[in-house]
């Protein structure tokens, strides 16, 4: 039966329902796993309780929440500033936020929001229809900007104080009627939502010129008969911007919504998909009610308490590693029966097996899967005929479901929200299946878990985790692929050893996952994983498959000047040595400077070679000797050469003309990431030749690259850790930092700083902060180390709370193994209590690590929050380099970009942290990324 007469909607405004949810009840969070659950909670009871409440004539019919889609909406084209002043999600809920989406369809209600729109444009579209039909709508909300919807049928409900809201009610709130509240809303504005409105005008006024001209229009024609001189002008004055803010206020009553109005027709729950819902919650209270009220028997919740307490998690050992156990799935028949395995379970392990580690370039080969520790599956897709000869035959193996089937099945699973997907390095397995055109999400990653909770004290490759963990070795690549000339690549890999190989894999990652999950909570390092880890990888992943244009002429052109440079360097070194040689034997080089020509200082190794690094050779430099000078620069420009004006070349991607790196999250222990394949975060900037090779990064024709780069991040940090007064006032006023150190620790005024004196004052604040020592100081400056070393003792006199931060940090170290930064990432410290030399080195890695991992982390923030801040701009983000962002833009959009993305970057630490010193982002522009930065 249609909609129509006898029906009565409810929409409820679940934005509203989070909220309040959110800020009603204290935190919480899960037992098991540490997942912040507080609102879900709350979401949960409100809209159980409202379905109780809901009899007799105000029962509805038909009904649906109603969500606001994250980004920008129609209306920050309208006005870019609408919204802007509104603080982001608290961190601990935006988690939550997919969770009270899954909560509704366990309680079999329709889930609403629309991309572009806001919650209450879709709420004003399905109330007009409603009205329209003849049928009533009460919508479950005390938003004040609904409250222009009431009337003719439709009312609205404070569930909260469970008052109805009808014509009078919003009379007596707004003093005009209901369709004159977008009137008052355009003059009064609004600063929760950034509406301009019109200056020093406000709902009590506006509501009485609104009575007395009946209507903004007619108010803004007549405004030259307000007698008031300053409410005149303000009204003459404002009178477009005044305009604007109805149009920002005016909700859309004609929103694309897909489905109608009979879609949303009461359902009961389906009993198991709810009640296994709230146990997998945890929500014990709410699963009893819910099970009394549907005849069931609520489904046993363990409790977590009763783990260990050590930190251990509870891998299943019992379950023994069966490789001959593991199925090989060759139907879509058997294939569907294991997609329904992981739909009934809400997670599954996933793994990808492919043709290589460039997932730009890689095959899909085939598919694992993992629901129960034990039980696993490989599903064959484009194993290749091995053949008789080396190369083997290009003919699939039969027995294989055809990809683009298999993908077809696989792809409502991959991107279903209410299926959480669990991989080993989740970042990779993401990427394969998008060059498929399948959005993998949501996704743990146990890679990232294990390096949230064990950052410095090991590697976290699926080996050595399952090794130190499971007690269990994987079997090892190499002994289905070979080595050297004789290797394959996994599509020749016969079928039977890749089942067992593989779907091991997908076996291991589960396990780990229900090993480590649970330890987040009880290490407290759960927001680290679940606020600056898990949704950083589709952020790196964009980026990596966007990657950046590198133009190969321009680093032939380079190429080649560098080798007429080498060639005319090699010259002088032979013309200095007396006879030609091999420059680029060290062993040549040592006979050459300790042997030949005498020079003082030489070392021989264990081999019987003198050494010849580069701390030799600049301690030779650093004598007035000519040759080890020239050595130094031949090796940096064969440096140059090799490792980035030959090799980017051999990086640049055929298909798409651009270099895709890709990034480590898990590499460095401090939290930075690492680029890799190739690297391009250790260009040198030092030197000419170095910068140069920046040129060659460029922008498309018609766009510009965009460099924002945090100013001196890590010593702003160090301020505001150690509390240094004097730095953060110096910060505080925009000083010239390395100048005031200068004029601290040497009583220069500011006024007659000379940049030698600065430079010295540079090094040591850089300096101290990696604990550099006199004699390291003394070679950075080539001075006398004794000189050096008072520079030290001076710094540390005049700003004594550096050296009580770093007795402090060592301290802690000491006596909790482990040191964090400002966001409570924890960086472990295993050799902290060593003797000798490993103590030297970590004592200066604990020192640094709170300062490198803070401010590794605010960039990290800065671009898990960018997509949002950007969505609607021309442009990509598409390198990250330690404190360095790089985007591409179109020309007309860069400034917009340069101003939202400082924003971003500048307030990347609040709410979470408030540093005492502000955070500065310096802005360039230009061609090329030299031109940029």
């Amino acid at each position: 039966m249609a909609f129509g007469k006898g029906h009565h909607l409810h929409l409820v405004d679940g934005s509203a329902f989070i909220f309040r949810a959110y800020h009603a009840l204290p935190p919480l969070t899960r037992k098991s796993d540490g997942l912040p659950i507080g609102a879900v909670a709350g979401f949960c009871n409100m809209l159980f309780k409202q379905i109780e409440a809901n009899t007799g004539h105000d029962a509805p019919t038909h009904v649906a929440v109603i969500f606001d889609y994250s980004g920008k909406t129609f209306r920050n084209d309208l006005y870019d500033k609408y919204k802007a002043n509104r603080p982001p999600a608290p961190e601990d809920l935006v988690p939550q936020f997919p969770l009270t989406r899954d909560a509704t369809r366990a309680f079999n209600i329709a889930c609403i929001e629309l991309e572009n729109y806001e919650a209450d444009d879709i709420i004003a579209t399905l109330a007009r229809q409603a009205r329209e039909a003849g049928g009533r709508c009460t919508i479950i909300s005390s938003d004040k900007d609904l409250m222009q919807l009431v009337g003719g049928g439709v009312e609205m409900l404070d569930a909260m104080k469970n008052a109805r809201i009808d014509s009078e009610g919003v009379e007596a709130k707004f003093g005009v009627r209901p369709q004159q509240v977008i009137d008052v809303q355009a003059l009064a504005g609004d600063s929760v939502d950034n509406v301009p409105g019109a200056p020093g005008i406000g709902v009590k006024t506006a509501a009485l010129l609104i009575n007395e001209y009946g209507d903004l229009e007619t108010l803004l024609d007549r405004a030259e008969e307000i007698k008031q001189p300053k409410r005149r002008q303000t009204l003459i004055d404002f009178a477009d911007q005044i305009r604007l803010s109805k149009q920002l206020v005016t909700l859309d009553d004609h929103t694309p919504v897909a489905c109608s109005l009979d879609d949303l027709e009461l359902r009961e729950p389906e009993p198991k998909v709810l009640l296994d819902f709230l146990a997998q919650m945890e929500f014990r209270t709410l699963t009893d009610r819910v099970a009394k009220q549907l005849g069931m028997e609520a489904p046993a919740i363990p409790d977590p308490a009763a783990a260990p307490a050590d930190g251990a998690g509870d891998p299943p050992k019992d379950v023994p590693f069966d490789p001959d156990s593991y199925e090989c799935v060759r139907d879509a028949t058997r294939l569907s029966e294991w997609i329904a395995k992981a739909h009934a379970s809400g997670y599954v392990a996933v793994d990808t097996e492919t043709t290589s580690l460039d997932e730009m370039t890689a095959d899909l080969v085939g598919v694992c899967l993992s629901v129960v520790p034990g039980e696993a599956c490989y599903v064959p897709l484009q194993h290749r005929d091995g053949g008789d000869d080396l190369f083997g035959g290009d003919a699939l193996v039969e027995g294989q479901i055809g990809l683009q089937d298999a993908l077809d099945l696989l792809k409502p699973m991959l991107e279903d929200a209410s299926v959480l997907k669990i991989g080993q390095n989740m970042k990779y397995d993401a990427k394969i299946f998008a060059n498929y055109g399948v959005e993998v999400g949501p996704i743990d990653d146990t890679m990232l878990i294990s390096y949230a909770l064990h950052a410095g004290l090991h590697g976290h490759g699926m080996d050595t985790l399952s090794d130190r963990y499971l007690d269990h070795k994987p079997i090892p690549i190499k002994t289905l692929l070979g080595s050297g000339k004789s290797a394959i690549t996994f599509d020749r890999v016969k079928i039977e050893d890749a089942v067992k190989y593989a779907a091991e894999d997908a076996d291991i990652t589960l396990r780990l996952w229900q090993c480590f999950k649970p330890q987040l909570h009880r290490e407290k390092v759960t927001t680290v994983y679940e606020t600056l880890e898990r949704p950083l990888v589709p952020v790196l992943a964009r980026m990596e498959r966007h990657g950046v244009k590198v133009d190969r002429e321009t680093l032939s052109r380079m190429s080649n000047a560098f080798a007429q440079k080498m060639a005319g360097l090699e010259a002088e070194i032979h013309e200095l040595a007396g006879h030609s040689f091999n420059v680029g034997s060290p062993k040549q080089l040592g006979e050459i400077l300790f042997d030949e020509m005498g020079l003082e200082g030489g070392k021989r190794g264990k081999t019987g070679a003198y050494a010849t690094g580069a701390d030799v050779l600049e301690d030779l430099a650093a004598e007035g000797h000519d040759l080890p000078a020239r050595v130094l620069d031949w090796r940096q420009l064969s440096k140059l050469k090799s490792t980035y004006t030959d090799a980017l070349q051999e990086h640049i991607n055929p298909e798409t003309g651009r270099v895709h790196t890709s990034y480590m999250q898990a590499g460095a222990s401090t939290g930075r990431l690492a680029s890799t394949d190739p690297n391009l975060q250790n260009i040198p900037v030092r030197t000419e030749e170095g910068r140069r090779i920046r040129e060659a990064f460029v922008a498309e024709k018609g766009n510009v690259l965009v460099s924002l780069d945090y100013s001196q991040i890590e010593l702003r940090i160090l301020a505001h850790i150690a509390g240094i007064d004097q730095l953060k006032q110096a910060f505080m006023e925009g000083q010239d930092i390395h100048a005031a150190t200068a004029s601290e620790m040497f009583n220069v005024p500011l006024d007659e700083m000379t940049p030698e004196v600065r430079r010295q004052a540079k090094a040591i604040n850089f300096g101290v902060i990696y604990g550099i020592s006199g004699f390291g100081l003394a070679r950075n400056l080539r001075i006398p180390r004794k000189e050096a070393q008072g520079f030290i003792d001076r710094y540390f006199e005049r700003f004594p709370g550096i050296r009580t931060y770093m007795d402090e940090t060592k301290a802690f170290a000491k006596d909790h193994g482990f040191v964090q930064t400002l966001f409570g990432r924890k960086i472990h410290t295993p050799e902290i209590n060593a003797k000798g030399p490993r103590a030297s080195f970590a004592y200066r890695a604990a020192i640094n690590a709170p300062i490198q991992g803070t401010a590794a982390d605010v960039i990290r923030r800065a671009m898990i929050r960018m997509d949002s801040a950007i969505a609607d701009l021309p442009a990509k983000m598409l390198l990250q380099v330690h404190d360095e962002l790089i985007f591409e833009v179109e020309d007309a959009a860069a400034e917009t970009l340069i101003e939202r993305a400082r924003a971003v970057m500048e307030g990347a630490a609040e709410p979470a942290v408030k540093l005492a010193v502000p955070l500065v982002v310096d802005a360039g522009q230009g061609a090329n990324w030299a031109e940029a930065h």
